[in-house]
């Protein structure tokens, strides 16, 4: 296992109205983490050196690479100077399926769509979540951002990383993780859910990044309905999850926001005309 902090203090010259002075800060770590299977590195990111297990856990479900917990035999933490390897080994049927996507592949990238070289598996098929009749409010959107800025105690000291909660009507946000990544912080909030059996059709996911597609992705294999943000989304990310019945809300401001697709699920009250 690894003690390395998440966050660490530096000194900066800080100039200001009233004068320019030297100063403490915190910032957050970047670390190189790689995720390897049966010994093989499949892709290395840079992030937040906490919450490993539930990166593993989260980055093999939403990456399809494992179905379920229960194909993984083992999850081993390793420090190795220059960063952090996670040993990932997978039961026989889990690896035997992993072995023939990987021999499909020519080498991983380092971020978002990891272990991808073609267009095609960039291009997958998103999990349908039409099912999940899970409707929110407006106040439930609001209050689901608001509830998130509350739980993220890295942010809070250095104002420099994303987030990623899991909202529940009636409970709040039931889980949050925090990272340098926002691909990271979501894959980070799956592994979390997986491992406390929160089942993703009962909520919302929640995040403080703008929503790209992979983003989608990984909501959708999460299994939730929503993806909330406060930032804007992609064409792609729209049309992606439009496809999967996924309810997109971006932008929330305050009381404000915008419901991209499939409305339906959402009680805004009275509708009017805005530029």
């Amino acid at each position: 296992m690894t003690d390395r902090p998440a966050i660490t203090q530096t000194s900066r010259l800080a100039r200001r109205a009233s004068g320019t002075t030297v100063a403490n800060r915190m910032v957050p770590e970047e670390t190189p983490i790689a995720l390897s299977y049966g010994g093989t590195t499949h892709a290395v990111m840079m992030a937040s050196p906490a919450d490993f297990e539930d990166f593993a856990l989260g980055f093999s479900l939403t990456e399809g690479i494992i179905g379920s917990v229960e194909e993984i035999e083992s999850i081993e933490v390793q420090d190795v100077e220059a960063g952090i390897d996670i040993q990932i080994r997978l039961k026989d049927k889990a690896n035997k399926r992993f072995e023939l996507r990987r021999r499909r592949l020519a080498g991983p990238v380092g971020c978002g769509l990891c272990g991808i070289e073609s267009i095609e598996e960039a291009m997958r098929s998103v999990d349908d979540v039409h099912q999940p009749r899970l409707g929110l409010s407006a106040d439930d959107i609001v209050q689901a951002v608001k509830l998130l800025s509350k739980v993220q105690p890295l942010h809070a000291e250095t104002g420099a990383v994303h987030a990623a909660g899991f909202y529940v009507p009636g409970k709040g946000i039931v889980a949050a993780r925090e990272d340098v990544g926002r691909h990271n912080a979501l894959d980070k909030l799956a592994g979390a859910l997986d491992k406390a059996r929160i089942d993703g059709g009962s909520g919302a996911v929640v995040v403080t990044s703008r929503v790209s597609v992979e983003m989608v992705q990984k909501t959708a294999a999460i299994g939730a309905p929503f993806i909330i943000a406060v930032s804007a989304p992609t064409a792609l990310a729209i049309r992606t999850a439009e496809q999967a019945g996924m309810t997109l809300i971006a932008l929330v401001r305050g009381d404000d926001f915008d419901i991209f697709t499939h409305p339906d699920r959402v009680n805004t009250g009275a509708a009017k005309n805005v530029a």
